[in-house]
């Protein structure tokens, strides 16, 4: 299955760059997600590639930095404010990125397009949508 992310676009180049090979959570999936689908927030708006996913780790805050802070991609006072207040976090390790030819943009592929706050799956015919 794969999911939807939204992510900042700073975040995203790094990302595809390999400087961060984490992507940190409050919330994560449920339902077993392989891929992550890249969603590029305001002001790109588009979705520009995605990534497997190798393993998603659950911890403390101060757990997760010791375990992640070597290919975290931010620094520790940005993690330490996002995660303020948390007893778990998330850290959903990338394992191989596929930065798309060319960005799509779901407001005219999909109509009633809402970006999702964190993430939403992906299922049936739309996940055909962003196999481009």
């Amino acid at each position: 299955m794969k999911a939807l992310l939204s992510i900042k676009p700073e975040f995203i180049e790094k990302i595809f760059s390999g400087e961060k090979q984490v992507e940190f959570r409050k919330s994560c999936f449920k339902e077993d997600v392989q891929t992550v689908v890249v969603y590029a927030t305001m002001p790109v708006g588009k979705i520009v590639g995605e990534f497997e996913i190798e393993t998603i780790l659950s911890d403390s805050p101060e757990e997760l930095w010791e375990q992640t802070k070597a290919v975290a991609g931010i620094s520790f006072a940005f993690f330490n404010e996002y995660f303020s207040g948390r007893e778990v976090a998330y850290g959903i390790k990338i394992k191989r990125v596929r930065r798309y030819k060319k960005a799509l943009n779901p407001y005219l592929e999909e109509p009633d397009f809402v970006a999702p706050q964190s993430f939403r799956y992906i299922r049936g015919e739309n996940e055909q949508l962003v196999l481009t």
